[in-house]
């Protein structure tokens, strides 16, 4: 199997799963104890505490940990706007962000919030202008990705930062598909809350960070004991902990070079598919993952060239079924056209994907698109 699908899910490496180990049996005390079991992986949470800040470019008292990208989004967004209700109830996000910022803004919807979720252009990327022009005098949060998870596209997340600070809103942007991936500097992008997820960068499942600006003020999503530091109750999960510390160390290690290598990665694949005409690359040239290739293919089903593709992982865009076709937010934001939006695979690579590899997954691609293509126009043909 040829995995491309790293955009979905990176395996542990193995440098993650040698330094999980030793909390697995061996050091096992609870970090709030005060003997030597405790002290020893309290240390451990701190030492990979301290590890994520230097990823990130902030200080260790404003890192929390989380059981992931979905708990971070929901601790940032119901955190602030449950806190600050009293400032105003007005929420601006965007139409293609993950579930976990759209299904908890349609929440504090029906708690009394209003949001406003703004357009993008056809490469995926939100308009200054328009963020600007969406802000109210209740306005209290702006909530805006930095990697689409789809395409790739990145957002203008420093710009935006921009305009918030100069009317007074809290900015949060969940970084989960941009770590690891792309630099990410809290104070560059100029952002107030931050979402990780550990298993987007080759660490465990199940373990995440809230990058919590400090003074920054949430009301506790999860209440209880006094961890991490009163902001999120329950024990701490050492084992993945220690797994997120490993994995941000790996992600601060020649960075430059992993982005070269996943572009040409991509450009490798690009370059092999695109003679099959009728079809499109989706996102931003510029402004863009380097390890991610949306292509959609004119009338063919994503769902039938995956299933042609016997050696390839990869994802769908959008799901056909018998009378209708589901088409992604995403792509429906940047208004694909339907005939080319049921095609579209979304392709990424990652640390482990080799030339040999991409070669043979062009091999694949082509073979499934033509068998399709050919079934198809038999098809026509025969009626």
């Amino acid at each position: 199997m040829i995995y491309l699908d790293y955009n979905a899910t990176t395996p542990v490496a193995p440098e993650v799963a040698e330094a999980m180990k030793p909390y697995l049996s061996e050091f096992f005390g609870n970090p709030s104890s005060s003997h030597w079991f405790g002290q020893k992986t309290k240390s451990a949470v701190e030492t990979s505490r301290s590890k994520l800040a230097k990823l990130l470019n902030c200080d260790s008292s404003e890192i929390v940990f989380t059981s992931g990208g979905s708990e971070s989004n929901n601790y940032a967004l119901k955190g602030y706007a449950f806190a600050n209700r009293d400032k105003g109830n007005h929420i601006i996000t965007t139409q293609i962000e993950h579930p976990a910022i759209i299904e908890v803004c349609k929440f504090v919807e029906s708690q009394g919030f209003e949001i406003t979720y703004l357009p993008v252009d056809e490469t995926g990327r939100v308009r200054i202008e328009d963020v600007r022009n969406a802000i109210r005098s209740e306005t209290i949060l702006i909530s805006v990705m930095y990697a689409n998870n789809e395409v790739g596209t990145l957002q203008p997340i420093a710009e935006i930062s921009s305009i918030a600070k100069e009317k007074g809103i809290v900015l949060h942007s969940d970084c989960a598909q941009a770590v690891g991936k792309v630099p990410v500097d809290v104070k560059a992008l100029g952002v107030d809350l931050l979402t990780v997820a550990g298993h987007k960068f080759y660490g465990p499942k199940g373990i995440g960070v809230l990058y919590i600006r400090e003074g920054i003020q949430l009301q506790k999503l999860i209440h209880g004991a006094d961890h991490e530091s009163n902001r999120r109750a329950g024990t701490e999960n050492i084992l993945e902990i220690a797994g997120l510390g490993s994995a941000a160390e790996l992600a601060m290690q020649e960075p430059d070079k992993r982005i070269k290598k996943e572009r040409e990665l991509i450009q490798q694949l690009k370059s092999g598919i695109e003679h099959l005409g009728d079809l499109r690359f989706n996102g931003n040239k510029e402004f863009c993952l380097p390890n991610t290739l949306s292509v959609s293919f004119k009338n063919l089903s994503a769902g039938d060239i995956l299933a042609k593709m016997k050696n390839i992982a990869a994802s769908a865009g959008a799901a056909c079924h018998t009378d209708s076709v589901k088409v992604s937010a995403t792509l429906a934001a940047m208004k694909i056209p339907v005939e080319y939006a049921m095609g579209t695979l979304r392709l990424s690579v990652g640390k482990y994907t080799t030339t040999d590899e991409i070669d043979a997954a062009i091999n694949e691609i082509i073979t499934a698109v033509n068998l399709l293509r050919t079934k198809e126009s038999n098809c026509k043909c025969n009626n």
